[in-house]
């Protein structure tokens, strides 16, 4: 049997364990079948050997860098203080390199979307498990791909997408406790999205009413305002009206005492007038 190739839920939300490796096992692929039973004349033997060694050497070829990309990825799994970038992207360099040469292989693209995943390019790695959940075909491989793609999405914020992947999941592998746990928390994060939207519609609507308060009490405190500036201009209007009452009274009472003036001096040059002639009748 062959070395391991094909990284189970190594994205999952749960730590690794002490040895490093991520909690669930991993899936050995198919032994690959280099030894081929041919009917052909002996004459065709030394042919026929030489294309069998090219095919095993072929597939050799592929698998050591796979199992490159596996011993890279779990050095980086074993530093449980950090995700080590770097190295995963030397594992996802690894495993593009095998599948150049195999490039519909279900298991060593699941490692690659891994990979990816830990490198917390979480689009990319949705996009890759969502095509692989089409092309698997066992009940065990669709629930792995479901649940790292609820992950994938789950970390991209895509909270109800997650949650159907999990179900999904679920579906093929009802007794998946991981599984159980992830969606249990995405459910939990959406109620918890869902009140904190409740309350910031509630603060809006009160934020909007005292607005509408606000405006009101400006609104009448602008009428109350226009109307004591009306009581204003009307009091000094009577006021400048009553000055003008007063002034034409003055002024007519003045021209009362310039009449009275005028006749007194009139009387008084009359009665001196009378003296000066009776003087000189004299």
């Amino acid at each position: 049997m062959n070395k391991i190739l094909y990284n189970a839920q190594t994205s999952s939300l749960f730590p690794p364990d002490k040895s490093g490796q991520a909690l669930k096992g991993r899936i050995t692929i198919n032994k690959s079948q280099t030894n081929l039973v041919v009917n052909a004349p002996l004459r065709g033997l030394g042919v026929l050997l030489v294309l069998l060694f090219s095919i095993a050497a072929f597939g050799q070829n592929e698998r050591k860098h796979i199992r490159s990309g596996n011993r890279i990825y779990d050095k980086a799994l074993r530093d449980t203080t950090k995700i080590d970038t770097t190295l995963f992207a030397k594992a996802e360099t690894e495993y593009r390199k095998a599948l150049v040469k195999k490039p519909t292989d279900k298991q060593w693209n699941f490692n690659l979307a891994d990979a990816i995943y830990k490198q917390q390019r979480f689009d990319e790695a949705a996009g890759k498990f969502s095509e692989l959940a089409e092309q698997m075909t066992t009940p065990v491989e669709k629930a792995r791909v479901y649940h790292n793609l609820g992950n994938s999405q789950l970390m991209n914020q895509k909270i109800d997408e997650s949650i159907e992947s999990y179900k999904k999941a679920l579906r093929q592998n009802p007794t998946d406790l991981e599984t159980k746990y992830n969606l249990a928390y995405a459910q939990l994060l959406k109620k918890h999205q869902e009140q904190q939207q409740q309350n910031q519609d509630k603060n809006q609507d009160k934020n909007k009413d005292q607005n509408q308060d606000q405006q009101q009490q400006n609104q009448d405190q602008q009428n109350k305002d226009q109307n004591q500036d009306q009581q204003n201009q009307q009091q000094q209007q009577a006021q400048n009206k009553i000055s003008k009452e007063n002034a034409e009274q003055l002024l007519q009472a003045l021209q009362n005492d310039e009449r009275n003036i005028q006749d007194k001096v009139k009387k008084m040059q009359a009665a001196q007038a009378k003296r000066v002639r009776v003087e000189k009748e004299w």
